[in-house]
């Protein structure tokens, strides 16, 4: 018995040892007193030489375990040392050195007292006195800060303020570069302090950097690009790849009574326009896809009471864009199963390693990102990875999710070379998942790239078949896009819309953390497959109707009843949505349809009279996860609207994002484009925003006004 005891005492101890010694990711914000975030603190595990930086907002993510000190320091503020424990979210607050902050400040000539100089200096702080900036630290596709100084409008092109590095006139993007660690002091100057020293060029302010042994003192502007390992952005995204598409137009339900479409969780087009926006960009109109931009979002709908995966609501009110019109908002919500309650999944990463994904936004953060994905992992959960460049390979067999070390150690090892031979990968990817399949269980390949096959089955039709006759393998799939410049979303739309599967494009790491950590379950786990939506608009109240997005998804009336046509798929506790404008019965308008004549052959009249009270009847379909044979829901839309100001925020604020999207469009078909009328309607919406993603769209809005 005691010997027992003893063989006891010892498994507990082992098995305590294991839990402390298991890395998983760390992640939190980090703040000044107060309250504000501060981009670009340095987080080191002490002890070690592994470092993460915090982003814009604040944010971090660092790979650390039970015990390790992670340790927070930043220019002119007091380190804070913080233990790991049994939180994966660490949150600090830093407080000001007023001793690390010098009373030197660098001019155009020669180093002077404060005392001695008229008009308003300040030392940079990020958040602190005088200045602040919001920059892309880490992964963030966007290269450049936004910086204001207090005393003057925020920065935009026309007012930017003048940046000296060094002594040397820089760019902005130049300065975001620097290491904090190479840096001796920064000042900001304002005012007749700048004007006096730098001329007319200063009146935006100067935001001056000074750097320990003048590291990039008498540098060319290219030089200075090339040290700092900065990339050129291209003024236009001429090398990467959007399929064309016709939006949709408004239908007469006399002539064209039933609307059937596939519903669509994918949002990768919201976090690619983010990217283009946070670069300045102008948006390639064929990157906007409304659904996906609506879609992103998550809405309060309730969860479903009956035996079916998902509950059905919907809700009628005015357009915001053309005034005459009506707005239908149909959601879905879906089931939200506990994660202990979801089947064993059987993933097989299928990660592109060629030369083309080596810049920082592509392969490095793919590495961090699946690393996030692997801390979600469980015991009964088991990953392969398969990479392909020249030719395709296995780095790692199937390797359960308790051995989280072993897969992180195989990620890190990953390293970018070669041409791009994305067929082959997927050939060996889905023979990996298909061999390892768990009946019943989670059987998904997950393809991280930029999208640039250029080797192999290179051409969209080539892919677009190959995966269709995966497909039938049972095995889903979920599509990640990383990079810029060569990205290639036509590709990753067609895999992703033909294979069962998802489409996400991680734009940095804290969109990697929402899709990967965060929404877990949505992303990784069906409750429902192949779910399509037909509905049929009542010609007594609607004159005419067009599906607002979802061009991709659109299919034939036929379609909705025959199995064998491939649909979209819907997660744990994901939300879809989609909107349909309405041009009520008896209303004039200039977005009406051409008339027709009365058929010969076909008559046309409505059936209607029994159902005055009726705007809809909106019919799903869906199979189980596992199931080939579809389950019929039916659901009637009452003809009963009620006023934009009193409808709900779901309404009020997706309808804000596709009103944003039709403009980025340039839709023809909507009246209004004012971005203040977007933002100020999305502005009434925003609740239920614990993550801030929705006021990071008003942002986006307020901050494209230079392209309306």
């Amino acid at each position: 018995m005691k010997s027992l005891k003893l063989i006891s005492s010892a498994i507990a101890m082992l098995i305590c040892f294991v839990t402390m010694a298991q890395e998983r990711t760390i992640t939190g914000t980090v703040t000044d007193e107060s309250n504000s975030p501060l981009p670009g603190v340095q987080i080191t595990i002490k002890g070690t030489k592994k470092n993460s930086l915090t982003d814009y907002e604040g944010n971090y993510s660092i790979q650390a375990k039970k015990g390790d000190a992670l340790v927070f320091s930043f220019i002119g503020m007091d380190s804070q040392t913080i233990y790991v424990k049994n939180s994966n979210t660490i949150n600090a607050t830093l407080k000001e050195n007023s001793n690390q902050l010098s009373e030197v400040v660098v001019t155009g000539y020669h180093a002077v007292k404060k005392q001695m100089i008229t008009g308003s200096v300040a030392m940079v702080r990020s958040t602190g006195s005088g200045v602040q900036v919001q920059n892309g630290v880490g992964y963030l596709a966007s290269p450049s800060p936004t910086i204001a100084i207090r005393g003057t409008a925020t920065v935009s092109p026309k007012n930017e303020p003048l940046y000296i590095i060094d002594g040397l006139p820089a760019k902005a993007n130049q300065m975001a570069k620097i290491n904090p660690n190479d840096i001796d002091n920064v000042s900001v100057l304002k005012d007749q302090s700048a004007t006096s020293i730098y001329g007319s060029k200063a009146s935006n302010g100067v935001v001056v950097i000074s750097t320990k042994n003048n590291l990039y003192k008498n540098l060319s502007e290219k030089e200075l690009d090339q040290k700092l390992n900065i990339l050129p952005i291209p003024a236009e995204p001429t090398q990467e790849d959007y399929d064309a598409f016709v939006e949709n137009a408004f239908e007469n339900p006399k002539t064209a009574p039933l609307s059937t479409f596939s519903i669509d969780v994918d949002n990768a087009s919201y976090t690619n326009i983010r990217r283009f926006l946070n670069n300045g960009q102008q948006v390639p109109k064929d990157a906007v896809r409304v659904e996906e931009m609506v879609n992103f979002f998550k809405y309060t709908y309730p969860q479903p009471k009956n035996e079916h995966p998902f509950s059905i609501n919907t809700e009628l009110s005015d357009s915001p864009w053309n005034s005459n019109n009506k707005i239908l908002k149909i959601g879905l919500q879906g089931k939200n199963i506990p994660t202990d309650d979801l089947p064993a999944s059987n993933l097989v990463f299928l990660i592109d390693v060629s030369g083309s994904m080596s810049d920082l936004n592509k392969l490095p953060l793919l590495k961090q990102s699946f690393k996030i994905l692997v801390n979600e992992l469980r015991p009964k959960d088991k990953v392969a990875i398969v990479v392909y460049a020249g030719a395709a390979g296995m780095v790692l067999p199937p390797t359960s999710g308790e051995e989280k070390k072993t897969i992180i150690d195989a990620l890190d090892k990953l390293e970018s070379g070669g041409s791009t031979a994305g067929g082959a990968g997927i050939e060996l990817a889905y023979k990996t998942a298909t061999e390892n399949f768990i009946k019943g269980g989670n059987n998904r390949v997950i393809l991280a790239t930029d999208g640039d096959f250029n080797v192999g089955s290179s051409s969209n039709s080539d892919m677009e078949k190959l995966i269709e006759e995966k497909r039938k393998t049972g095995v889903f799939l979920t599509c990640l896009g990383y990079g810029m410049g060569n990205y290639k979303d036509s590709k990753m739309e067609i895999l992703a819309d033909k294979g069962n599967g998802n489409y996400a494009y991680i734009d940095n790491i804290q969109e990697a953390n929402r899709f990967l950590g965060k929404e877990f379950k949505g992303s990784m786990f069906a409750i429902a497959k192949d779910v399509k939506i037909q509905i049929e608009f009542n010609p007594k109240q609607v004159q005419s109707y067009r599906l607002i997005g979802y061009e991709n998804r659109k299919l034939r009336p036929e379609d909705f009843k025959n199995d064998a046509i491939d649909a979209g798929e819907l997660g744990s506790n994901h939300t879809v949505t989609a909107l349909y404008e309405i041009i009520p019965a008896g209303v004039k308008s200039d977005y009406l349809t051409a008339q027709t004549d009365d058929l010969k052959y076909t008559k046309t009249e409505t059936n209607s009279s029994n159902y005055s009270n009726e705007l809809a009847t909106v019919k799903f379909r869906y199979k189980k996860p596992d199931g080939e044979k579809s389950i019929e829901m039916v659901q009637v839309i009452e003809n009963k609207s009620i006023a934009l100001n009193k409808a709900s925020d779901d309404m009020k604020f997706s309808t804000a994002v596709a009103w944003f999207g039709l403009k980025l469009r340039d839709s023809k078909l909507i009246a209004d484009k004012s971005s203040e009328e977007i933002a100020k309607l999305a502005k009434q919406g925003n609740s239920n925003d614990g993550e801030g993603y929705k006021a990071e769209f008003i942002r986006l809005v307020e901050g494209a006004k230079q392209f309306n």
